[in-house]
């Protein structure tokens, strides 16, 4: 029996530092997607006592604010699925943080849209799964 073919069946956990370098990484490629579909980065990482933007970016006349997701294995789940009720609010509330920051409340429409990533081979091939309006909001 060889060991080193079980080695690699024993899931690793990836150390923090490098977990959060792995999301800049796949939030920057979500922003390059998003502008090539017409999107313009305003922000990312915004962050507030009550949680994080991955990215803010406009679509014409309406400001979006961005959940990326990322998962490696074929059993992608849904980016949807994948954020619950606790994550929703607290989008919704660091959504609502950044308008009033920006002073943009009741003056610009927005909506919170879901970028899902999936690695479907080698480095760099990439599918996305955006879901435009995913969390309800009334900004």
């Amino acid at each position: 029996m060889n060991h080193t073919d079980d080695r690699k069946k024993i899931h690793r956990p990836v150390a923090p530092d490098k977990r959060r370098q792995v999301g800049f990484d796949h939030e920057t490629r979500a922003a390059q997607f998003l502008s090539q579909q017409g999107l313009t980065l305003i922000e990312s990482n915004f962050s507030c006592r009550l949680g994080e933007i991955d990215l803010i970016m406009q679509d014409e006349e309406t400001l979006v604010f961005v959940e990326v997701r990322y998962r490696t294995r074929a059993d992608f789940m849904d980016p949807v699925t994948s954020i619950d009720y606790r994550k929703q609010k607290k989008l919704l509330r660091s959504a609502a943080t950044y308008l009033k920051y920006r002073g943009l409340t009741d003056r610009v429409p927005c909506r919170i849209d879901v970028l899902g990533i999936r690695q479907t081979g080698g480095p760099g091939e990439t599918e996305f799964n955006w879901i435009k309006n995913a969390i309800q909001a009334t900004c």
